[in-house]
Parts: structure tokens; C-alpha cells; sequence
């Protein structure tokens, strides 16, 4: 009778300290749960597609159905076996693959375009690694029938002009299904396919090839847009494409000095907003920016590379949206574009993904919280109303 109730008692530490063991188990799985996981839901939902505005001079097909929702995201950098640390892919590639499936998720996107610079090591990737970054990217930015994703070549793909060869941009296009000057048409809105390193306009294979395509489109969009007419005699055998003006996608933004215009919390840090930007190295050399306007006269332009983001006028009426990186290793707040479009108008609003600085601060005030409910667990934290009495007893007594 004696032997068991000794039992008893001793095993009642025992539980305790198992019941306590849990409770931290519990705390420190919450904390990682929501910090790993939940918390792209929360942040996300809290994001809403833009309506179109267009009032009472709205085209009247141009209805709810036929509004295409897109997303644009920009400068994901998958980082290499060269200059990738295992713990830093680890991280940024879990922040990224998490992001991305839980947008597309919660907002169904009809079409996602990624805006150049998918990989970081892409322009001195052997083939193997190479294959290994490609799988690592099908994987983080797997999406289903329901969602078409287009990727736009950047100079991390392939390089620098250069760097780039016809190997490099081969293998990107084989991958990617990527040509520049390839026209992408859905609901009746037409996007442009640009590869902006081959603008160089030195007259390189891969610039040739590539210019060629974008003056032929040229051609058959301008004749798309214009009246039928007997007596024009160089649209008569081209291809009718919809007659809408096209949006631009591509991985170097047009021309422009600086982003000392550009403003926003996502824009880039003062001390960099006046740097002057290089030609041909930070965005497209004058001409070539000319040339893209007078080409496709675009109603929109959309461009990463700065993985700052920038609103800039072209001509006085041409937007043209620099949209930031996607990754949490290039800015503490990436964010994604998500733009409702039609054939004649469209609406964008940004979408911010959670701030690294916030989760580190969760991740810091639950590690505080729990060095004191251990202390307190042990009784090595001293409550203050007890720490006080032994001060004044103390004092008593001297």
C-alpha cells in the first residue's frame, strides 16, 4: 500500500513536466506553422483583383467573363550551385514556392507572367546544373490546367548581350516555350513577347533573329488595327489579329535616367533613387526603347530587372510598371502585380507578401516568451511582488 502511493507521488513530476514538454511542443509548432505557412494565406487574402473602369463607356462585351486576370511577377533569382548557400535556397525558395501556391490558390488567376531573371546562375549554369534549377522551379511554381504560366527570358537566364549565345537562349526557349516577338493573344487582349537583351542594335544573330520577329508582328498588328481597305495593298495577305493595342513584356524597362521619379514603399532606397542608369546594362539604350513605342505603340509596359518598383509615363500616355523581385533575398517586402484586363482597358494593383522584418519579429518575441516560461517553468524567474519583499527584509535586517 505504501510502495504505490510513493508511486503516485513520484510519477506526479513526471506527468507534469511531460504535460509541460507538450505545451512547448504545441507553442513552438504554432509559431512555425503560422510563420511557415498560414501566414501567406492571411496576408494574400487580404489582396483583391481591381475592377475595371470604364463606366457607362464600357464596351458591352466587355463583360465579367471577359475580364482576363493576370498576374505579373518579376526577378525570382533561384540561386546556383556557384554562389547558393543550401540554407539561403532552403529559406528563399520555401517563401517563394509557399507565395505562389497560395496565390494562385486563393485568387485563380487565369494567367501568370514571371518577367526574366527565373534563375541566378542561368548565364554560367552547366547542363546539369542547369537541369537541376529547372526542376527546382517546376516544382516551386508547379500550377494547374486552369492557369497558363508564361516566362520572359532576363539577362541571369542568359546573360549579359555579352554573354548571351545561341546555345544559352536555345536552351531557355526549349524550357520555356520562349520566342521573342511572340504574340500571345487571350480574350482578345494581345501581349508581346520581348527578349530585351537582344536589343543591343549591333547587329549580332540573335538580335537580328529577334528584331525580324518583332517588325514582322509589328506589321501585322498595324494592319490589324486599321480599317479594312481595298486600295492597301500591304495589309491585304497579312494574318487579322485582334484589334487591340498590345502590352509589352519584357525584362529590361524602357529607357529612363534614374528612378529619382519613381516613389512607393516598394520603390527603390533613397540612396540609390539618383543613380544614373547605363544603357544597354540597367534599362534599354534610347533607340531601342524608340524603336519598341514606334513599333507596337503599347497601351502598357510591363519590366522587372531593378527588383525596385517604378511607374514612369513614356511619350506622355505610354505606362510602362517596373514590378518588383519576387524574392525575399533581393527585398524585405517582394510583392506581385495583379492586373484585370480587357481588350481596351485595364486595372492593376500591387499585392505585398509578408514583410521578412514582421516574421523575424514573431519569431523573436515567441523565442523571448518561452525562455520565460521555462524560467518560470523552473522557478528561476523571480516574480517582482517576491523579488521586492527580499529587498525590504533585507534592508530590515541591516
Amino acid at each position: 500500500m505504501l510502495s504505490s502511493s510513493s508511486t503516485t507521488v513520484k510519477s506526479l513530476p513526471l506527468k507534469k513536466r511531460l504535460c509541460f514538454l507538450l505545451k512547448l511542443v504545441c507553442f513552438v509548432s504554432s509559431v512555425l506553422i503560422f510563420c511557415e505557412f498560414l501566414i501567406y494565406y492571411v496576408v494574400i487574402f487580404q489582396c483583391r483583383w481591381p475592377e475595371v473602369k470604364g463606366g457607362a463607356h464600357m464596351d458591352k462585351k466587355e463583360t465579367s467573363t471577359s475580364v482576363l486576370k493576370a498576374v505579373i511577377l518579376a526577378d525570382t533569382h533561384l540561386l546556383g550551385e556557384i554562389k547558393g548557400h543550401w540554407l539561403d535556397k532552403l529559406r528563399r525558395e520555401w517563401q517563394m514556392e509557399r507565395s505562389f501556391q497560395t496565390a494562385l490558390w486563393l485568387l485563380q488567376p487565369d494567367i501568370v507572367f514571371i518577367l526574366g531573371d527565373v534563375f541566378d546562375e542561368g548565364k554560367w549554369s552547366s547542363p546539369q546544373a542547369w537541369a537541376d534549377d529547372v526542376r527546382r522551379f517546376r516544382k516551386m511554381f508547379k500550377y494547374p490546367v486552369s492557369t497558363e504560366l508564361v516566362v520572359i527570358v532576363g539577362n541571369h537566364d542568359i546573360g549579359f548581350h555579352y554573354e548571351m549565345t545561341t546555345y544559352k537562349v536555345n536552351r531557355f526557349e526549349k524550357v520555356f516555350n520562349f520566342t521573342s516577338g511572340k504574340l500571345i493573344t487571350r480574350k482578345g487582349i494581345n501581349f508581346v513577347i520581348v527578349n530585351s537583351i537582344a536589343m543591343e542594335g549591333d547587329g549580332c544573330a540573335v538580335c537580328r533573329t529577334s528584331e525580324a520577329k518583332l517588325a514582322a508582328l509589328s506589321h501585322k498588328l498595324n494592319c490589324s488595327q486599321q480599317k479594312p481597305d481595298r486600295s492597301n495593298k500591304r495589309c491585304s495577305d497579312v494574318e487579322k489579329l485582334p484589334a487591340s493595342e498590345p502590352i509589352l513584356l519584357q525584362h529590361y524597362p524602357l529607357y529612363r535616367k534614374s528612378d529619382a521619379e519613381c516613389s512607393g514603399e516598394d520603390s527603390a532606397p533613397p540612396e540609390e533613387k539618383n543613380i544614373p542608369f547605363k544603357e544597354k546594362y540597367d534599362v534599354l539604350s534610347q533607340e531601342a526603347s524608340q524603336k519598341l513605342i514606334w513599333w507596337f505603340h503599347p497601351r502598357l509596359i510591363l519590366s522587372g530587372h531593378t527588383h525596385s518598383a517604378c511607374e514612369v509615363l513614356h511619350a506622355g500616355k505610354i505606362p510602362e510598371i517596373s514590378v518588383p523581385s519576387f524574392s525575399w533575398r533581393n527585398r524585405n517586402n517582394p510583392s506581385f502585380i495583379m492586373g484585370s484586363m480587357t481588350p481596351t482597358r485595364f486595372s492593376l494593383q500591387k499585392c505585398f507578401l509578408p514583410y521578412e522584418s514582421r516574421v523575424f519579429t514573431i519569431y523573436c518575441a515567441a523565442g523571448a516568451l518561452l525562455v520565460i516560461l521555462i524560467l518560470a517553468h523552473f522557478q528561476l524567474l523571480t516574480p517582482p511582488f517576491y523579488f521586492a519583499q527580499r529587498l525590504i527584509s533585507k534592508h530590515k535586517a541591516v
